[in-house]
Formats: structure tokens, sequence, C-alpha cells
């Protein structure tokens, strides 16, 4: 399912609408026109939607793509951002499962050095974002032992 805002959600709906009528493209003037946004303002949206493969953009022409994906609206950039958060951190938490020995212990570094440069690929900020989120959450524990720190996986 791709997330997406309520001002994405307006573009593209114009953009199903005029397909049939412009199968070369729709000229971004007269998508311009018929919304009112700003030109900046609709080619950035056009971008995200091309980056998520709903719509074709280039040479100021826009055009359905044609995969058929499902899709989610939400009414902001920030509740996209949150709820690609929570996507992270369900997405972390299940790699942490995946790592944890048997005793469910990961090493500290071991886990930063997976979430930083493993399939999430997460940034530093992010990724100590979601290691406190999934802490006050009860769900992960720091623990230190002997031979250094670790992260104790609360199941």
């Amino acid at each position: 399912m791709i997330t997406i805002t309520r001002n994405e959600e307006v573009v593209l709906n114009q953009v199903k609408i005029f397909n049939i009528e412009y199968p070369e493209g729709i000229p971004i003037s007269l998508l311009r026109k018929e919304l009112g946004f700003h030109e900046y303002d609709l080619v950035q949206i056009l971008e995200e939607l091309q980056d998520k493969e709903l719509v074709i953009f280039k040479d100021n022409r826009a055009s359905l793509s044609e995969s058929e994906k499902e899709v989610n609206t939400v009414n902001s950039k920030k509740d996209l951002e949150e709820l690609e958060l929570n996507q992270k951190e369900k997405d972390s938490y299940k790699l942490i499962q995946d790592l944890v020995d048997d005793k469910n212990l990961i090493s500290k570094y071991t886990l930063e050095g997976h979430l930083l440069y493993g399939d999430l690929k997460l940034s530093n900020f992010r990724m100590y974002h979601i290691i406190l989120s999934l802490q006050n959450k009860g769900l992960l524990k720091t623990i230190t032992k002997d031979d250094g720190e670790y992260y104790l996986l609360v199941e």
C-alpha cells in the first residue's frame, strides 16, 4: 500500500480524469490552471507521485502509470512521516527479533550497525529515535554486562 497526502491525491485524481483525453501526457499548464496550484508546488507533487510510481512525469507532462497500486491518503506530510516512522519502528523491531540470541540479548554495536547499514539504512538520528521509542514503549531495555553494552528484547 502506498500512502499519499491530500494534495497528492487531488493531483492524482486530476491526472486520472485527464489521462484519457491526453494520451501523450497532460501538460503541466493545464493541471496548474485546473487545480490552482503554484507551478513549483505542482512539480514537487508530481515528482513525489512519480517516486511512488503512480504517475509518469517528464517534459512538463504527466500521465498515469500502468501499475495498479492500493493508495492510502493522509492529511499532511507530518502524518505521512509519522506513519512511515511507525512502519520503520515495526521493521526495526522485527529485525531485532531476528538478531537477538537465545537470551533475547543483542550487542548495542551490532544492533546499531544493522540498523544503520543493513536493509533499513536508517540515519543516525532516526536510528536513535527508534531505539528510544522502543525503550519508552517497554519493548527494548539497555543492559550493561562485563563485556559491554547490550539491548534486551522484552517480549
